[in-house]
């Protein structure tokens, strides 16, 4: 199951309870882990051989309503759930990057923030000239616990 970070709970407090700006990014950053974060953050991101993060725009079409995968219009179901609407292919792997076991949102291409994190439903390790790891439309789900 998919969870919200210290730092995004945070945001998200300030946010709507104190007046702050979420100051959310136009571009979210899917970003790959070998050890799963946790909420303070941490974890393994995959690093070297080719790996880079995916760019995912912050809009309607690229993440689905809550009322179903692939949805477009604004969340209007009951579910609390979200997945990307695309598919999501990292670069080509051009050395070993591991046993990759979970994802997560960040708020920058390199470095920056973890803002949501998930294992992944199946582990996949990922060695050097493999296919491009590649998430199709709704294999990334997050859900807010309701």
């Amino acid at each position: 199951m998919a969870a919200l970070t210290n730092f995004a709970e945070n945001k998200i407090v300030d946010a709507l309870l104190r007046g702050q700006s979420l100051a959310a990014p136009a571009t979210w950053y899917i970003a790959l882990f070998t050890v799963t974060p946790g909420e303070a953050g941490g974890g393994t991101e995959v690093s070297g051989g080719g790996y880079a993060r995916v760019a995912v725009n912050a809009s309607l079409a690229a993440w689905a309503g809550t009322q179903g995968a692939g949805t477009t219009a604004v969340s209007s179901g009951t579910s609390g759930t979200t997945s990307n609407n695309a598919s999501a292919t990292f670069p080509t792997p051009t050395a070993n990057w591991g046993l990759v076991n979970s994802w997560g949102l960040m708020d920058a291409s390199t470095g920056g923030n973890l803002w949501i994190y998930a294992a992944l439903t199946t582990s996949k390790n990922v060695n050097n000239g493999d296919p491009a790891p590649s998430y199709a439309a709704g294999a990334l789900t997050f859900q807010i616990d309701n």
